[in-house]
């Protein structure tokens, strides 16, 4: 890619990231063109569709996060986890509908979403879980679930700490008790 062409294709997903976590994944194609100085014609030759640039956005939003989980891997075991846990609520929360649009249509990703999240929280329980940190009844699946679920839950609610706690929360009833 002509080192234009990679600079405007960066433009694009940055601008895209942004109203996509503002507006939705139905946040206007014109707009995110117009926020990034390109003009449509050079959003649409990259991205066919609006689903293509959701899906770009989202690949792009699920490797940094894995991206993370590794950057994490000299860092205290539960620790680890528990940031990695932050980050994916943060993801989880900016979503607004971005992976249930991509993942309803046709475009394929050439990437499994849930499967890359799934081994970069692995390997982190399975460390925690190797130094005692963590219970060891723990699943990588039931984690990620309650992760999700506060998402949810705390979408609508007025108390913006409200998910730090309920990570908390979690957090704590997933440690090893004190002997």
């Amino acid at each position: 890619m002509r080192v234009d062409a990679q600079r405007n294709y960066e433009r694009v997903l940055e601008a895209a990231t942004a109203a996509f976590a503002q507006e939705g994944p139905e946040a206007s194609l014109n707009d995110i063109a117009r926020r990034a100085g390109v003009g449509p014609g050079t959003l649409y030759r990259r991205f066919p569709n609006r689903q293509a640039l959701q899906a770009a956005v989202l690949r792009e939003r699920i490797e940094a996060l894995c991206g993370h989980a590794e950057a994490l891997s000299s860092t205290e075991p539960t620790t680890a986890l528990t940031d990695w846990l932050r980050a994916l609520l943060v993801h989880a929360r900016t979503d607004h509908g971005l992976g249930g649009a991509v993942l309803a249509g046709p475009v394929d990703l050439d990437f499994d979403c849930q499967l890359a999240i799934h081994r970069s929280g692995a390997a982190l329980l399975a460390r925690a879980q190797r130094t005692g940190g963590i219970r060891a009844d723990i699943a990588v699946d039931d984690v990620i679930q309650l992760v999700v679920g506060i998402a949810l839950a705390a979408r609508h609610g007025s108390d913006p700490d409200q998910p730090d706690r309920l990570l908390g929360l979690v957090m704590e009833a997933l440690r090893c008790p004190s002997e």
